[in-house]
């Protein structure tokens, strides 16, 4: 089976993100995955097998690289509240938005919800 190029670019976001010091892949919601860091939500990867929509939630703090992802073609701030907290959600695959620069707002997003000796590890590396 071909993965579609969404459906790539999550499963690249995923093995990224739970590279990152000290991350856990959770279940939540059945098939919905979250990776956490210290027992909390930096990145919101939705169902694997989702290829009506699938998208990936961060929370990006900047107000730059907040802007930029927003003005990605199908951004939307994150439902449930967490919009008005930073939260953004892209739509994997859309223009303007390849992997390597979801991968970028995934640390982003890691970086504002990790404790800082995680952050420091991070930098180390």
């Amino acid at each position: 089976m071909t993965l579609s190029a969404p459906l790539k670019a999550r499963a690249k976001v995923r093995e990224f993100a739970l590279s990152l010091p000290g991350t856990v892949e959770e279940f939540p919601w059945e098939e919905d995955a979250v990776v956490k860091v210290n027992k909390k939500i930096f990145v919101f990867l939705g169902s694997e097998g989702d290829a009506g929509s699938p998208r990936i939630s961060v929370k990006l703090k900047d107000e730059e690289v907040h802007g930029h992802a927003l003005a990605v073609p199908g951004a939307v701030p994150t439902a449930y509240g967490l919009g008005r907290h930073g939260w953004v959600s892209v739509p994997l695959g859309a223009e303007g938005a390849p992997a390597d620069m979801l991968c970028d707002w995934v640390e982003e997003s890691y970086r504002t919800i990790a404790p800082k000796r995680l952050v420091a590890a991070l930098d180390a590396r």
